[in-house]
């Protein structure tokens, strides 16, 4: 049982979820016989190949993953060291908890590893006093829970908590037996949090899952404050029984020095599985994280199976799991989505959230969502301070019901209240001004898609993207924020623009050029072709200043800077604006185009193998000649239909 993968049994059903599948076997993976990683065995290309076919992990003997990663651990966390009989036997204690000096009830968890930061991470004072270590997914021996009971545990006795899996209740019942026998006092609470499927669960009963995490916290704050056996026994017990968990995957993990598993497609999801790796209740189509908590949170609270004693108008904690390759950016997602669901639509207040990565499944991305109804007596165990190094920091404390986002104080160049509430009359010059922004804007909503395309191969792929927003959010404040009569003032105002909805450098850089041309033209009471010119220099003298290019560097610059030359030549030259206008556009065409000749010396090109950049231009160039072209075209022809 020990050795064993461990799984819930039964029969799987319900209305909508499919039959699972039977688990897929996994190797019996045995610790290390010394400390230390032991040398690669010899193999040469055979090994090579064999490696080439397993998932890539950063490990050394896949056998010495968990002494491995236990000796990291406490090498980190100085209150934190493990047992004596390493590494046969794996046990996490505080550093401070020896048995005869330790006044207080002793409370230790653990089970198969793979499932960090559990159980080891949630080890210190306010939460486990030890963790014991399986090899990875299996329970631990019945001689290293042993190990741990005895060493950390006094007078008060001993509290052991394990998650429902026919090894841990096993392995963790013999040793309390044996512990008992010795004079021990022992109580141990059994945490059946899986909320996926239907009952009845047979003899297995529900799963374990990170539910388990919470009954952690609320009964070692008990035991910290004090109190006697039987009661943290009673806490935690308590606390079992008001929690449901529910998992949903997008990936299938891996164990170490194993295959990846080929058993989802690359558009299906798992939803309802276990922490092993094991099937979960249904596979169905990938799904927008709304619905997928939607769905989450309606297996939870389903009124059909009872699980959770929560009701309309009840209190509860929410917390939001990542199951190990999931970003902190989708957790919070799902984070703001299933609190205001809660709220709205099940009349749930939600008193506590807790959001980041807490019992995984090796590399599995994905998630899981758990639900605990809370009272008085659970926030303040929950809130209670913890050493523990992998309970959230400074998630203690009330949560408003509601939070609403603080008001942005407005610009000083456009107050609220000059929102334009009615058309101006526009002057020759502000229809100019007109026409040449809406063309500008639109030829760079066209161009978005052979942006992102440039930006994928020598880039992140967002630029189109970013100057999609931008454009889009020009066109809209156009309407009613742009004085276009006030050249400066409008250029000042397309800069605020752009800073509240382009993001990352390109934003930056756009509204730096235009702060730089509003500086340059409102000197001027009579704007002419001039001062555009003069302006335009500005600009680009500061996007140099604070960016750090120049002319070559294969960036905007390399569009703006001849557009820049060739204007101002051609004024002095005589020509009339709209020539000049259409000269210098014409100048910023084809310096975008020699981007593709050039080396990147700035942005995130400059990391890129030039190889790799030659025949394609810079994104940014060709988006700056884009717009500056499609605003002299228009400014042409806007003054020839005038003329006509």
């Amino acid at each position: 049982a020990s050795k064993g993968k461990k799984k819930a049994t039964g029969t799987r059903g319900g209305d909508s979820l499919r039959t699972a599948r039977p688990p897929l076997p996994h190797p019996n993976l045995s610790a290390g016989d010394r400390r230390g990683a032991r040398p690669p065995p010899p193999g040469g290309l055979p090994l090579l190949l064999a490696m080439a076919l397993q998932g890539k992990k950063l490990i050394n003997n896949p056998d010495d993953v968990v002494t491995e990663f236990i000796e990291g651990l406490v090498e980190t966390y100085p209150g934190l060291q493990y047992l004596d009989g390493f590494p046969e036997i794996k046990v996490v204690l505080r550093a401070d908890a020896v048995g005869g000096a330790y006044d207080k009830v002793a409370v230790i968890s653990g089970g198969g590893s793979g499932h960090e930061p559990a159980h080891a991470g949630f080890v210190g004072p306010g939460m486990l006093t030890a963790a014991v270590s399986g090899d990875v997914f299996a329970s631990p021996p019945v001689d290293s829970i042993l190990a741990a009971i005895r060493a950390v545990t006094g007078t008060m006795g001993c509290l052991l908590i394990i998650k429902n899996y026919t090894g841990d209740r096993l392995n963790f019942g013999l040793a309390a037996e044996q512990a008992k026998s010795e004079g021990y006092k022992i109580e141990m609470v059994i945490v059946g949090d899986d909320c996926a499927l239907p009952p009845p669960r047979g003899i297995a009963g529900r799963r374990g899952l990170a539910g388990t995490i919470l009954v952690h916290k609320v009964a070692g704050a008990a035991a910290d404050a004090g109190l006697s056996l039987a009661d943290v026994a009673a806490e935690a017990k308590h606390a079992s029984e008001a929690v449901g968990t529910m998992g949903v995957a997008l990936s299938v993990c891996t164990l170490p020095g194993q295959v990846t598993s080929d058993r989802l497609g690359p558009e299906q999801i798992e939803l309802g599985l276990g922490i092993h790796g094991e099937p979960g209740a249904a596979v169905v189509e990938l799904q927008t994280v709304d619905v997928v908590v939607e769905h989450v949170l309606k297996q939870i609270l389903s009124q059909e199976t009872q699980y959770l004693p929560i009701t309309r108008g009840s209190n509860a904690v929410l917390l939001i799991n990542g199951l190990g390759a999931t970003p902190v950016m989708e957790l919070m997602i799902a984070a703001r989505k299933a609190v205001p669901e809660l709220q709205l639509e099940y009349g749930i207040a939600v008193d506590r959230v807790y959001t980041g990565t807490f019992m995984t499944s090796l590399d599995m991305a994905g998630l899981s969502i758990t639900i605990m109804r809370s009272d008085e007596n659970i926030l303040q165990r929950l809130d209670a301070p913890t050493k523990a190094p992998a309970w959230p920091v400074g998630s203690e404390g009330n949560r408003p019901p509601a939070k609403f986002p603080v008001a942005v104080p407005p610009s000083p160049s456009m107050k609220d209240d000059e929102i334009l509430s009615e058309r101006q009359e526009l002057s020759k010059q502000g229809c100019m001004l007109e026409a040449a922004i809406e063309a500008a804007a639109k030829e760079l909503i066209d161009l978005k898609d052979n942006l992102n395309d440039w930006d994928s191969k020598v880039g992140d792929g967002d630029c189109g993207t970013t100057m999609y927003r931008g454009a889009t959010a020009i066109l809209e404040d156009m309407k009613t924020r742009y004085h276009l009569n006030d050249a400066a003032g409008t250029v000042n105002e397309i800069g605020s623009t752009i800073r509240k909805v382009m993001g990352g450098t390109s934003g930056i850089l756009y509204d730096i050029l235009c702060k730089a041309a509003y500086a340059s033209l409102k000197q001027n009471k009579n704007i002419t072709a001039y001062e555009w010119a003069d302006a335009l220099e500005a600009s680009i003298a500061a996007v140099s200043k604070y960016g750090g290019a120049r002319a070559g560097y294969r960036t905007m610059l390399d569009a703006l800077i001849p557009a820049s030359t060739v204007l101002k030549q051609s004024l002095k030259a005589g020509d009339d604006p709209v020539t000049a206008f259409i000269a210098s556009a014409e100048a910023a065409s084809a310096g975008a185009e020699s981007t593709k000749q050039m080396q990147a010396k700035a942005g995130r090109s400059s990391y890129i193998s030039p190889d790799h950049l030659v025949s394609i231009p810079d994104p940014g160039a060709m988006a700056a000649a884009a717009w500056y072209q499609a605003a002299a075209l228009s400014v042409k022809n806007k003054l020839h239909a005038s003329e006509s």
